[in-house]
């Protein structure tokens, strides 16, 4: 078994991160994830607020950051993390593909995942009707009429995104729109977008096809069926931290809590990025925890030695 100086677990903007600065300070690392590199910016369209980028596609950033990891000659594997067994000054990673990974020490970045609403109908059309990525599915409604729910910066953005393919985009949302106000003004603007703010969904509606959703204002009381071909949910996020609750650094939340230099209260595992308990999860944050944790390590190692 190949033993690394540090193992990267998640290969989104924390994690490539982390890599470029172990790499830089000569350590022996390995990014691991189950999917291809980028995390959550690989599903959005455009990024308007990370510094020096001005207006970028999300997969464009995520393939120049991967493209720096190959640089540095990262190692790269695909590997889906079930288990952190912590001894001592090895920690061994247990992935379900059958293969491990042995480090003295660990950066976890595995980041979050959509939230889902759990009303009826969702399920049943999870994949082909109800979607969680404007960019990967927005094409095949164009000209059609689409539903977004959730009215935060994720919602808005991906709604300005439709609206230019789609004939209808209605958004509804539990609460008002809560994305940056010249967001929601672009948003308000447009002729083909309606906005139903304060409004519960009750269900997705259909048979055989996806037909539209029924919702319940939370003001009035009033009921409304909107009609569309698809919808597309961002609602929030939920932490991707199941894999690691055993070690006991996952928080009621279930984020992972840390100290300023990314460590948790087991000597040799950090975390950066969106999985952290913070109070703003940004693409340039995350790079911030992601080039501190890897410091950290730096520094954790040469103290081992």
């Amino acid at each position: 078994m190949t033993q690394y100086d540090v193992a990267i677990i998640g290969a989104g903007p924390a994690g490539m991160t982390a890599a470029i600065y172990a790499a830089r300070a000569n350590l022996k690392v390995v990014l691991l994830d189950k999917l291809a590199p980028g995390g959550q910016i690989v599903n959005t369209f455009e990024i308007q607020n990370y510094t020096g980028m001005g207006t970028i596609n999300g997969a464009e950033l995520a393939i120049k950051m991967f493209e720096h990891t190959q640089e540095l000659e990262v190692t790269f594997d695909y590997g889906t993390v079930m288990e952190i067994q912590s001894e001592g000054n090895v920690n061994k990673i247990l992935c379900e593909e059958g293969h491990s990974y042995e480090a003295k020490a660990v950066i976890i970045a595995t980041g979050t995942k959509p939230r889902t609403l759990g009303v009826p109908g969702e399920e049943k059309f999870t994949g082909t009707s109800i979607s969680w990525c404007a960019i990967c599915d927005g094409a095949q409604y164009r000209d059609k009429k689409v539903i977004v729910t959730g009215g935060g910066n994720c919602a808005v953005e991906e709604a300005i995104y439709l609206a230019g393919l789609a004939e209808e985009v209605t958004i509804v949302t539990l609460f008002n729109l809560t994305a940056d106000p010249s967001a929601c003004s672009k948003l308000r603007a447009m002729s083909n977008v309606r906005i139903y703010e304060f409004y519960d969904i009750l269900e997705f509606l259909g048979g055989d096809k996806f037909e539209g959703l029924r919702a319940i204002s939370t003001m009035t009381g009033e009921e409304v069926t909107v009609q569309a071909d698809g919808a597309f949910e961002y609602i929030g996020l939920e932490p991707k931290a199941g894999a690691f609750v055993g070690l006991g650094i996952v928080n009621e939340q279930g984020y992972i809590e840390t100290d300023a230099y990314m460590a948790t209260k087991v000597p040799g595992i950090y975390s950066a990025g969106d999985i952290t308990s913070k109070h703003l999860r940004q693409v340039i944050t995350a790079c911030s925890d992601g080039a501190i944790a890897a410091q950290a390590v730096a520094k954790y190692i040469e103290d081992l030695q």
